[in-house]
């Protein structure tokens, strides 16, 4: 199979409100694939379809070619869905919460012994098997949860912003799992809004209101910026900022802290312009110099020149 998810024309409307529309991307077996925007920019409807769980309003999805639409019952055993609030069971301890994923994915009790041992290693989470989900810290109740979606092995793993509101080294630790799942051949989809977590996936889809802005591996959306961007700083940030954003010969003026980030149209040539407007306005230069692109400055770039919405 060349395609573990096929995402063809994925649409859904809320009423008069269209969070998701046409939707089109593949994503390779064994791949690690970022969804990837600010809130609501439809990361998690897009993968609550693909999960099962929300009808699109037009299109379809197939997940190791079977059908979301059609068929979603069937795609269920090869797929883990864990959303931002994983459905554990805070009266429950950490092994009667695994005990119970167990039971409902039909995890063969002979083969558990072995499966528990590998996601207690991976989570950290053995000395605690005995201990409430609700007395879990955020960290290791997503550990947890991420152990619970693991418990059959599947195939496809969706994962919507699993490091929301965790704390710095329990991010790592998920990210580590993460990656562990996909040396072993699984697929892992996984939403972020987090652009510094985006670069660490093999291929990333860019969604703006709802559309696909860009498709492309970090590193290849981040030469698209190359030649292109500038960091400067001056004695008066934000005026230098909405004059450039004025300017003809400046496509995107963004504040990080103290310095800009400008990007320029087409190249270095277009800067000389922009540089002795802001001279003329009286305004002062302490730093000038071509950097590399980050993806958040790729994505404020390609968020500015995407059209607008119907």
């Amino acid at each position: 199979m060349t395609r573990a998810v096929e995402v063809d024309g994925l649409s859904r409307a809320f009423g008069a409100v269209r969070a998701v529309e046409d939707l089109r991307f593949d994503v390779r077996p064994g791949e690690l694939f970022g969804i990837v925007g600010p809130d609501g920019a439809g990361k998690t409807t897009t993968l609550r379809m693909l999960a099962g769980v929300l009808r699109p309003t037009r299109g379809d999805a197939r997940i190791g070619g079977v059908s979301v639409v059609r068929d979603p019952e069937r795609v269920k055993p090869d797929l883990a869905y864990m959303a931002q609030r994983f459905g554990l069971y805070t009266d429950l301890t950490v092994q009667e919460n695994l005990d119970f994923y167990a039971d409902l994915h039909g995890v063969a009790r002979d083969a558990r012994g072995a499966r528990y041992a590998r996601l207690f290693a991976f989570s950290g989470l053995a000395p605690f098997r005995h201990r409430l989900a609700g007395a879990l810290s955020g960290g290791m109740k997503q550990k947890l949860g991420l152990s619970c979606a693991l418990v059959h092995h599947p195939a496809v793993l969706i994962l919507d912003e699993p490091t929301f509101g965790v704390d710095p080294i329990s991010r790592r630790d998920l990210w580590l799992i993460v990656h562990g799942m996909v040396a072993d051949g699984m697929t892992v989809l996984v939403s972020t809004a987090y652009l510094d977590e985006a670069e660490r996936c093999d291929r990333i889809v860019l969604l703006h209101e709802g559309r696909v802005v860009a498709l492309d591996t970090p590193d290849a959306l981040q030469r698209r910026l190359a030649g292109r961007l500038r960091a400067v700083r001056t004695d008066a940030p934000r005026r230098a900022r909405d004059l450039l954003r004025g300017h003809p010969a400046v496509a995107q003026a963004t504040l990080f802290g103290e310095t800009l980030h400008v990007a320029l149209p087409a190249s270095d040539a277009d800067w000389p312009g922009a540089r002795a407007a802001l001279e003329a306005a009286g305004i002062t230069l302490h730093e000038d110099a071509p950097i590399d692109a980050s993806l958040e400055d790729v994505f404020m770039a390609l968020t500015r020149e995407a059209p607008a919405h119907a």
